[in-house]
């Protein structure tokens, strides 16, 4: 039998042929003298039993242990089925888990790149007048904030979505200064930039005095940093000086 006989036989295709005689699985047998590969029926058995363990979920480089040892006794292979077994159902755990995920995605109609938990929140943003390229660098500051701070940061920053999401004059005023954030230019004045350094202060304590505690501080770790670096590539320079203003503002604030 030639390569394209013993494949539609065993129901796989030419490449999958090939593909384990690549990864060893099955011998490649001589070519006869026309340069054709002849596959004999014991191949033929080889390549049924291979397809057999794959449908189990057994990977390739697992095989020859049961296809090559034939005197393995029922003991042994049931513990091979045990050992697939319990890679199928960590398989299916993971599947589920996933399923669950894109429900609640769908059920918030939200962009599937977001981190889950922050899900929720999300719609009333969209509708808030956020321009869009401020609404977009909030989302990547968002899911680095998510994915590199400690607990307590993770907390902190669901603790900000879920009172912006319920004070509706609070996320009014949050999509108003970053309209005016994103406005920064060349052409705004020193006055436009503490006006709006002041208006952002005001707007922040009103949102974090309820959510700060001495006895949890928040930890953003690795996120300071990344957050900072983003800042750095993104905003022109009128906006990272508005940045820094509020950051020496918010520094002197906490000191005793």
């Amino acid at each position: 039998m030639r390569s394209a006989e013993i494949a539609r036989l065993a129901g796989v295709t030419v490449r999958t042929l090939r593909h384990y005689h690549q990864v060893g699985v099955l011998a490649e047998p001589p070519r006869t003298s026309n340069g054709y590969r002849e596959y004999s029926v014991t191949d033929l058995v080889r390549l049924l039993r291979i397809r057999q363990l794959s449908s189990l979920g057994m990977p390739l480089d697992q095989m020859d242990s049961v296809l090559d040892d034939v005197e393995t006794d029922g003991l042994a292979q049931g513990q091979y089925l045990d050992d697939l077994d319990q890679e199928l159902l960590q398989q299916i755990q993971q599947l589920t888990a996933q399923r669950k995920v894109i429900a609640h995605l769908r059920a918030h109609q939200a962009a599937p790149d977001l981190p889950a938990e922050l899900v929720p929140f999300y719609p009333p943003f969209d509708m808030a007048g956020y321009p869009e390229r401020v609404a977009q660098m909030d989302r990547d500051q968002a899911i680095l904030w998510s994915h590199f701070s400690d607990e307590t940061g993770k907390a902190y920053l669901m603790a900000v979505y879920q009172k912006l999401s319920e004070d509706s004059a609070l996320l009014a005023s949050s999509a108003d200064i970053s309209r005016r954030f994103e406005a920064l230019d060349s052409t705004s004045s020193e006055a436009q930039i503490a006006e709006l350094v002041d208006d952002f202060t005001a707007f922040f304590a009103e949102l974090d005095s309820p959510l700060t505690t001495d006895d949890h501080p928040t930890d953003l770790g690795r996120a300071a940093e990344l957050l900072d670096k983003y800042s750095t590539e993104t905003y022109n320079p009128q906006q990272r000086k508005a940045l820094s203003v509020l950051a020496q503002r918010f520094s002197q604030n906490e000191r005793p």
